[in-house]
């Protein structure tokens, strides 16, 4: 099975993530205060336990709240704090059911700027600024939604041969690269604080 992206690191999970906009919508949420394969790898392993080829945000909105946190939960879970996520998650989801149609992808097929693409997905749900832009930069680098402007909307992550993110990643160097970027950044705001 031959994809394009790397970002999971397992190619099933990244195919999914290739087809299936809402689920990389998911992975982005994941993306945070675990290793971003493993939160790439999350909508893949929603789709398994469901037992679906993609994830519906309006099925997963109408999800019973209770069993969809077990689900996250399951061992291996999908995220290190599954609760929590499982609500971003469901809510994530209802965002895109409401306000999108449940077409995750309609978040970025007609935007005709990069500030409405950052304006749109700094509105989802759990996308603070840094997400939002990272999201841009991946979209555009990644995925050729590239509407004018898309660049300065994404900020220092738009930048063309950057490695400072997940919008970065295509194959296991440039994950190298990513996470050698991300240490050294963490180490500079230790020895500011």
């Amino acid at each position: 099975m031959m994809t394009r992206l790397h970002l999971a690191g397992d190619p099933a999970a990244d195919a999914l993530l290739e087809r299936d906009p809402f689920a990389l919508l998911v992975g982005m949420l994941l993306d945070q205060q675990i290793p971003m394969e493993w939160a790439f790898a999350g909508p893949a392993t929603i789709a398994e336990r469901l037992g679906v080829d993609t994830l519906d945000p309006v099925a997963i909105a109408g999800h019973e709240a209770e069993s969809f946190a077990a689900l996250m939960a399951q061992k291996p879970a999908v995220h290190r704090f599954p609760g929590s996520m499982a609500g971003r998650v469901q809510a994530l989801a209802a965002h895109v059911a409401e306000h999108w149609g449940g077409d995750a992808s309609a978040i970025w097929r007609d935007a005709t700027s990069g500030a409405e693409l950052l304006k749109r997905v700094k509105a989802l749900p759990g996308y603070g600024d840094q997400k939002a832009r990272i999201l841009v930069a991946l979209l555009g680098k990644q995925f050729d939604v590239r509407p004018d402007g898309w660049r300065q909307a994404a900020g220092a992550y738009g930048e063309d041969g950057s490695t400072r993110s997940i919008a970065d990643v295509v194959d296991a160097e440039t994950l190298a690269q990513v996470r050698a970027f991300k240490r050294e950044a963490k180490q500079k705001q230790r020895s500011r604080g």
